[in-house]
């Protein structure tokens, strides 16, 4: 029998299998304030991470998905019916390991982080967790100069740097107070744009139209990751250079980003809800830091904002998209 035969036949008799059967796998609960479209990459990651521990969903495992659409005050709903169903582990996204925390101490947590876990109170500390949580951490924020600084020798005539901000998000203070610090700390004037939903896009770069703003930085959060490819046609149409923290709004036609994969964090979440599933404690599992930081730069959108990419920026980046 071939193989791809095999994999139809089993999926056919996992579906199958009578209810009592399907009720032993082990169930996850993946809690996340963004919608489902914009991180289907990210949860592939995830579910490769299982993989590799010996979970595959609908085989040995469960998955109970809680997405929030980019609505946060629905998160504590969603994750109190997480664990009344007695979900084994939670998955949390984001802003989402806040109310995961505050609905259990005793379910083990999982989550992926942008900014600082210990300084966010999710951890006691990044060796030791001593809770019902752990995961991975980015340090978007402290990524933050190196990105201003990126842009500027990209757009060395910005005067003025726009930011996007999304104030609803739980962790906006603490980045937008950090992005200031570094904007001081070169002598960069910034513009802080206030968008709270999509609809909002428009106007925010009509403003940055009308204020010269010459270049503009947009942060992590699940408002700007799930309608990346608006965003990106917008900076081009407005014929604004914009520096992101993913690679994947490079793929999608933005000029550059910085930071560690995101694809990769969701991965290693994978990875520690199979080792928790195998019986290891959260509380003595490291919160997992990144290991690099990738540099990807978009040449053909650089080319249509009519900039130069310095041979040494070039030469800097993981990679190119021509």
């Amino acid at each position: 029998m071939k193989r791809r035969e095999f994999i139809t036949l089993l999926g056919g008799a996992a579906a199958a299998w009578p209810l009592d059967a399907r009720a032993q796998l082990q169930v996850v609960g993946f809690l996340h304030p963004a919608a489902p479209e914009g991180y289907e990459p990210f949860v592939g990651a995830f579910r490769q991470g299982l993989g590799e521990m010996g979970y595959v969903e609908g085989l040995n495992l469960a998955i109970e998905f809680r997405w929030a659409h980019d609505d946060n005050a629905r998160l504590p709903a969603l994750a109190a019916d997480l664990v009344r169903r007695r979900v084994a582990v939670i998955v949390a996204g984001g802003a989402a390991a806040y109310p995961a925390k505050a609905a259990t101490n005793s379910i083990p947590i999982v989550f992926s982080s942008g900014s600082d876990p210990v300084q966010l109170g999710l951890v006691a500390s990044l060796n030791r967790p001593g809770g019902n949580a752990t995961g991975t951490v980015q340090f978007n924020d402290s990524l933050i100069t190196k990105r201003l600084e990126l842009l500027r020798e990209l757009v060395p005539v910005a005067t003025v740097i726009g930011v996007l901000a999304d104030p609803r998000t739980p962790t906006t203070e603490l980045r937008m107070a950090s992005v200031e610090a570094a904007a001081r700390g070169i002598g960069q004037r910034l513009r802080i744009i206030n968008v709270t939903n999509p609809d909002q896009f428009e106007a925010a770069f009509v403003t940055i139209a009308q204020e010269r703003i010459a270049a503009i930085l947009v942060p992590n959060g699940t408002l700007f990751t799930n309608n990346r490819e608006r965003l990106v046609a917008l900076a081009a149409h407005y014929a604004v250079p914009a520096g992101y923290e993913y690679r994947e709004f490079v793929q999608a036609g933005g000029l550059f980003s910085y930071g560690s994969s995101n694809s990769e964090s969701y991965k290693q979440v994978g990875i520690y809800v199979g080792r928790i599933l195998k019986g290891e404690n959260p509380a003595e599992m490291p919160v997992v830091l990144p290991t690099k930081f990738d540099l990807v730069l978009n040449l053909k959108t650089a080319k249509a904002l009519g900039l130069t990419v310095p041979p040494t920026l070039s030469a800097f980046a993981t990679e190119v998209i021509e």
